[in-house]
């Protein structure tokens, strides 16, 4: 059985896993979606070549600063109320969607609409099979 590491684990290092794993995951997305949106463009060469780096980067980065935005303030919420429920992983949700919605008309509904998945998935994840 897995042991809990959030217990005794710095906020930081949980982070920084997050990170890590996460913008991992952005670069392996910006890799495929990259060369399709480059076609789509009508890009060649260079310029191709450029706009999948691009892409990648960007997915990357994107990725990663969504993980450490959500990971830090799970955890923090997670240690100043001493409880490990579905209610820090909604407001680490909504915090993470407010901050990378922030460029966005409607930076309201992405934080709601990103809390509710990162519960959703939470639930998911803390579930038993029958």
């Amino acid at each position: 059985m897995e042991e809990d590491f959030s217990v005794s684990t710095p906020c930081s290092s949980i982070a920084v896993d997050s990170v890590l794993r996460m913008s991992s995951a952005g670069v392996i997305w910006g890799a495929c979606f990259g060369p399709f949106d480059a076609r789509r463009l009508g890009l060649s060469g260079s310029a191709r070549a450029s706009h999948i780096a691009k892409t990648v980067g960007q997915c990357g980065f994107s990725c990663g600063i969504f993980a450490a935005i959500f990971s830090f303030t799970h955890c923090g919420m997670q240690r100043y109320r001493r409880k490990k429920d579905w209610v820090n992983t909604l407001a680490a949700g909504v915090l993470a969607g407010a901050a990378f919605g922030a460029g966005t008309r409607n930076w309201k509904q992405v934080a709601g609409i990103t809390g509710l998945f990162c519960t959703l998935f939470q639930f998911a994840q803390d579930s038993k099979s029958v």
